[in-house]
């Protein structure tokens, strides 16, 4: 994959957008009441996972926004851990069904990484696109299909662009799969 390609997919394969897009859709497509604020509850987040990481960059804690040396993965891992069982929490209080179950089950990705840090560098990426993929099908078949053939792009950007060796891809892509494996196992929500 082309440098540039691959730098494009893995931008659009951001966990800060397959998340929100799996998460969103089907509530957006029902017009379901809580549509706005869950949307508004992620993008305040996604702003305080951009602003903390531009952060780290200008005081010299980070060399790139994008958290690749494992120092850097650690912080952001034990940024986003609390900011999204803080989200779980939140969501509880909502009328979307499922949400706080499907932000727990994001947080339990990113615990994953952070458990997991001494053998691999388990890619968010992929974990992320993968688990957006198993969201989306129990909503459409095909566009859970769609973003799984996404999330092969993204794990082949990841590498085109040397962020991840290949047992990092397979390992985001378990815990993509698990995450995804277990929502479908909750009862029935509609979304």
């Amino acid at each position: 994959m082309p440098p540039r390609l691959a730098r494009a997919v893995s931008i659009l394969g951001h966990p800060l957008l397959t998340l929100p897009l799996a998460l969103v859709a089907p509530l957006a497509a029902r017009q379901a009441a809580g549509t706005a604020p869950a949307l508004g509850g992620i993008a305040a987040a996604a702003a305080a996972v951009l602003g903390w990481s531009r952060w780290r960059v200008r005081r010299g804690a980070w060399s790139h926004v994008d958290a690749s040396a494992p120092a850097e993965r650690r912080g952001l891992n034990r940024f986003l851990l609390p900011l999204l069982a803080i989200g779980a929490l939140l969501a509880l209080a909502s009328p979307v069904p499922g949400l706080a179950a499907r932000l727990a089950l994001a947080a339990a990705i990113v615990a994953a990484a952070l458990a997991t840090a001494r053998g691999c560098k388990l890619s968010l990426h992929v974990a992320f696109a993968v688990y957006a993929g198993l969201l989306l099908m129990a909503w459409r078949p095909g566009a859970g299909v769609a973003m799984l053939g996404f999330a092969a792009a993204v794990a082949a950007s990841r590498l085109a662009l040397r962020r991840h060796a290949p047992r990092d891809l397979a390992a985001g892509a378990l815990a993509g799969l698990g995450a995804g494996l277990a929502a479908w196992a909750l009862p029935a929500t509609g979304a």
